[in-house]
């Protein structure tokens, strides 16, 4: 896709969302099911992945960690990201990479130290491009990467977060 025929194609989504704010807002949905042992069963629309304790926690490492989901979740928005901005730009890549990084304390989840974080506590974010674009071309096209990648800002903000429960 060049970036003609994506301004093509996102030219009538901009144009509705303009002329009607209300219909850019759109509610994602995810839902999983508890399983056998310690696991939580995730429907990603293309695959049912089952979710279970990382190692570091007891897991025996044969179901996805739900922390190396969040980091799967913005390596893959801002690899999209990144390409479609390329795109825009007109830069090409003749290839391009995107890794994540995220510290965890397992003191804090196991309740062994309640000082311990619970939680991600640092996330490092790299890209590794093969491309002839200059050194200011790759920093706009990294800085709007970040700008519109939805999870790297969901991350970077605080988003309201609530809770509810109800009976099956």
């Amino acid at each position: 896709m060049n970036a003609d025929e994506l301004r093509a194609l996102q030219a009538p989504i901009k144009e509705r969302y303009r002329e009607q704010p209300d219909s850019a807002r759109i509610t994602l949905q995810a839902e999983g099911r508890v399983g056998e042992g310690v696991t939580c069963s995730v429907d990603t629309a293309r695959a049912l992945v089952q979710a279970g304790l990382h190692p570091g926690t007891g897991g025996d490492g044969l179901s996805v960690c739900s922390g190396d989901m969040l980091l799967q979740a913005l390596v893959a928005c801002a690899g999209v990201t990144l390409a479609a901005v390329a795109t825009a730009l007109g830069i090409t890549l003749r290839d391009a990479r995107v890794r994540a990084e995220g510290d965890v304390d397992f003191r804090g989840t196991l309740g062994v130290d309640k000082q311990a974080s619970v939680g991600v506590e640092a996330i490092r974010l790299e890209f590794l491009l093969d491309t002839d674009a200059d050194d200011a071309q790759v920093a706009t096209l990294v800085r709007l990467t970040e700008r519109y990648c939805v999870v790297w800002q969901t991350l970077s903000g605080t988003p309201r977060l609530s809770s509810s429960t109800r009976r099956a």
